[in-house]
Formats: structure tokens, C-alpha cells, sequence
């Protein structure tokens, strides 16, 4: 993988990356849009799809199989099977996966599946979104809203559902998927360490309403019984904050090297400079100690369950 994570991102003000330099890409964001729209991200991206479709298509004429049937044995319409084969829709990993063995393409189409998820993504994303795939250490601070990796599809709903302008319903279908898909790393083995410290604000914004929130109280309960996962709650009452200056997220690389991404309205910025990546890593040490304990974390989320 390169560095390289905003390079050619449309009005975007880029920098190559390298040590000691930066990148500002003007864009949807990272936790609250994947970009994963309707269509595949750049002519590349077209271009990537758009091949995965054509052979998929020559795969299942070579079997006989009409779209309507090969659609059933995957659980999509012949519509849908229709928008995989011209490009216009990209599938899941685990659709192509079921879509390799039910061709019998003997892992052909599975040779596609890291080119096609990284086209669901804009280019400024697709950097992080192969460092979430790397990654050995993820620390990730939030004040506004879950962390997309901890986020349950009800409430990446009531988010989508929420953007203004208005998102069609095939894009937030396919920002879903792209979403639900980085969620892998909590299956990766070896297993990374994550950590994730929210703000209480953040636990309790019932966006999507009291049922969502609920579901996605308990899912993060779930998530914190992981060995390589903690959760901690920064209280509304705690007088020292040092993650003041709003969300980011420290990403440490097999090789050591960290990387630092944060966002505020209509722009993202990932920092490769070492000095900063450190202090960065430096500051979310300080936010930890500041924060509940992970055990006492647990235990206020379940307070909360229960007052709903």
C-alpha cells in the first residue's frame, strides 16, 4: 500500500504524502460518510467495477444461468444482478465470495475482491480504508457521533437518513454495505488492538430513536467483552478534556509507522508527520486517563440501557 490517500480528490487541496508532510482533502469525511455511493469513486474505480461485471456476466452465461436464478442463489433481484454485471453497483466481499462459488469461477472472482471494495470508496478515503485493513493499533476519539467500526446498521440508517441534502435509497444501501464491510477488523486474526473513548453526549443522542439507541447500547456492551477491545466513556461531568479540538483517530501500520485522521465539516485530514502522529498518540493517552475506566465504562452504558 502507499501512502497516498487524496490525491486527485475532486476540489480537494493535496499535498503528496510522504514523512513529514500532510494531506487536506475536502470531502464527505470518514465516521459520518464512507462515500461508498451509488456509483464507484473515479474513472479507476469505474473502470475496476465495470470489468468485475463483465466477468461475473461471461461466468454465469458460461454456467446457463439466467439472471433471475443466479439472483435467487445470492438473495438479489434480477435487477440487482443486472447493476453488479454493468458496473453500476458494486457488491459485498462476501457477495462475490458466494458469487465465486456458486459460478464455480474456482476463486477467479474472488481475485477481485480488494480492488472492487477499495472502488466503493472516494480517493481520499481509500487510504485509511486500507489502513483500517493493516492496522495492529486503532485509537479512536469521538464527540459527535460512533466510530463507523462500532456503528449497528440501524443507526448508520438513522445517520445516512438524516444528511442534507437528501441521499437516494440506493446510496445509503451501498454507504451501508461499504460501512458494514470495515467492520471486519473485529474478525481479523492476529487480532488488533482497539480502543475506543466516546463521549457521554454521544451515548445518548437517540438518533433514529429510543430503539436504536438501545440496540446500539448494546451492541457496544458486546463489542467491549472482546479481548482486544476496549471502550471508555469521557463523562459530561469530567472538568479536564484534552480532546477538546473535536474526533480523531491514531492508526498504527505492522511496520510502526501511526497515522493520525481527523475531520471537521467538509474536510479530512490525514497526518503522516511523525512529530504530530506521536503527540497525537501522546494526546489519547491523556484522554484515556481522563476518561471511565474501561470496567466502569461497561457499567455506565448498562445505567443507560436501563434508563430507557
Amino acid at each position: 500500500m502507499t501512502d497516498v490517500s487524496a490525491s486527485t480528490a475532486a476540489g480537494a487541496e493535496v499535498t503528496p504524502v510522504g514523512d513529514g508532510e500532510r494531506v487536506v482533502s475536502l470531502g464527505g469525511g470518514w465516521e459520518n460518510d464512507d462515500g461508498g455511493g451509488q456509483r464507484p469513486e473515479g474513472d479507476a474505480g469505474r473502470g475496476v467495477v465495470t470489468a468485475f461485471g463483465q466477468t461475473m456476466k461471461t461466468l454465469r452465461v458460461r454456467e446457463g444461468m439466467e439472471r433471475e436464478e443466479f439472483g435467487r442463489q445470492l438473495g438479489y433481484s434480477a435487477a440487482t444482478i443486472a447493476s453488479f454485471e454493468q458496473g453500476r453497483r458494486i457488491p459485498s466481499p462476501r457477495t462475490i465470495e458466494r458469487a465465486d462459488e456458486v459460478l464455480r469461477a474456482s476463486g477467479l472472482l474472488c481475485l477481485w475482491k480488494e480492488e472492487v471494495e477499495r472502488a466503493q470508496y472516494p480517493v481520499f478515503f481509500q487510504g485509511m480504508a486500507a489502513l483500517e485493513k493493516e492496522a495492529i493499533e486503532l485509537l479512536s476519539y469521538s464527540a459527535l457521533v460512533f466510530n463507523g467500526l462500532v456503528q449497528t446498521e440501524e443507526y448508520m440508517r438513522a445517520l445516512l437518513a438524516m444528511r442534507r441534502p437528501p441521499l437516494d435509497q440506493e446510496t445509503i444501501e451501498q454507504r451501508v454495505t461499504a460501512r458494514l464491510t470495515r467492520q471486519d477488523i473485529f474478525d481479523r486474526r492476529p487480532a488488533p488492538l482497539l480502543s475506543f473513548v466516546i463521549d457521554e453526549a454521544v451515548l445518548r443522542h437517540r438518533y433514529g430513536g429510543k430503539d436504536v439507541l438501545r440496540g446500539q447500547l448494546e451492541h457496544l456492551l458486546l463489542i467491549g467483552q472482546k479481548r482486544n477491545v476496549e471502550i471508555q466513556v469521557m463523562p459530561l461531568d469530567c472538568e479536564d478534556n484534552a480532546g477538546v479540538n473535536g474526533p480523531f483517530t491514531v492508526v498504527t501500520r505492522k511496520d510502526g509507522k501511526k497515522f493520525v485522521y481527523a475531520e471537521t465539516h467538509a474536510t479530512s485530514t490525514l497526518e503522516t508527520d511523525p512529530e504530530q502522529t506521536v503527540l497525537a498518540a501522546a494526546r489519547y493517552g491523556i484522554i484515556r486517563s481522563q476518561a471511565l475506566s474501561p470496567r466502569e465504562s461497561l457499567e455506565f452504558i448498562e445505567g443507560l440501557l436501563g434508563s430507557l
